[in-house]
């Protein structure tokens, strides 16, 4: 059963009467914005875009079933990645995971995929493509935004914990291989009863990528070996890159 015509409108009602103190230390407020029907490959969705008032990035959830008020609803909360999504790159098990937890989500009763604008674990899409240079020679995908001035993971939860509570979940089962995201829900309030695994088999470009977040990043998934990968020979330094960038990747070379 999906959701009905009256709980879109109560949805829509509270989204705009919503106000709060905000979520996280950015105290982020989120609200429905619109909902609507998404038929697709994966099996029947409602769309819900939000907005909020910490930036102009548009989150949105795919909701299978009727969520309001459930219990132990599946949710998969995915990072955009344009070039895994979209065009289907085999650096990464991005567009993999997510069409992965789509079909899951399709053939359960209820469920949900909330679908972050966290591009590039948090970095951006510039960046990101400045960190793949670095991993061209050598670095692996923790090093490189180390070396770019980021943490190993930027994104945050609180804008997705605030999300649920908008769909008015009381409980969810998580997908993830990542810890910190139960972690990170459960400091915001939202109940996990369980955490569902979702493990991608490997391909030669994207081994030493999931290998490094699993010894690195303490990802629960289970690869051996430390094989890295170089996949082109360009020369990594970019547009942006500070004197200080360029020489530390100088000396790695050199190493």
């Amino acid at each position: 059963m999906s959701l009905t015509h009256m709980q879109i409108k109560e949805l829509l009602d509270e989204g705009r009467r919503h106000t709060c103190d905000g979520y996280g230390r950015d105290r982020v407020c989120v609200k429905i914005a619109v909902i609507a029907e998404l038929p697709s490959r994966f099996g029947d969705f409602h769309v819900v875009a939000f907005y909020n008032n910490r930036d102009d990035k548009e989150h949105a959830a795919f909701v299978h079933g009727d969520v309001c008020d459930g219990e132990n609803v599946l949710v998969r909360l995915h990072s955009e990645c344009a070039t895994g999504d979209a065009i289907g790159s085999l650096r990464c098990d991005c567009r993999d995971q997510l069409e992965a937890a789509l079909k899951k989500v399709g053939e359960a009763d209820k469920g949900i995929v909330l679908y972050m604008r966290q591009e590039g674990r948090g970095i951006g899409f510039v960046n990101k493509i400045r960190a793949y240079g670095l991993q061209d020679h050598g670095y692996d995908t923790v090093e490189a935004n180390i070396a770019l001035g980021f943490r190993d993971d930027e994104r945050e939860y609180s804008v997705a914990a605030h999300m649920l509570d908008s769909l008015k979940v009381k409980s969810i089962r998580l997908m993830t291989n990542n810890p910190r995201k139960i972690a990170e829900l459960t400091k915001h309030g939202i109940v996990v009863t369980e955490r569902v695994p979702l493990v991608i088999p490997p391909n030669p470009h994207n081994r030493f990528y999931l290998e490094t977040k699993a010894t690195k990043s303490g990802h629960l998934i289970d690869w051996a070996g430390k094989e890295r990968l170089l996949e082109q020979s360009d020369r990594p330094i970019v547009e942006g890159m500070t004197a200080e960038q360029i020489a530390a990747l100088e000396d790695h070379q050199e190493d």
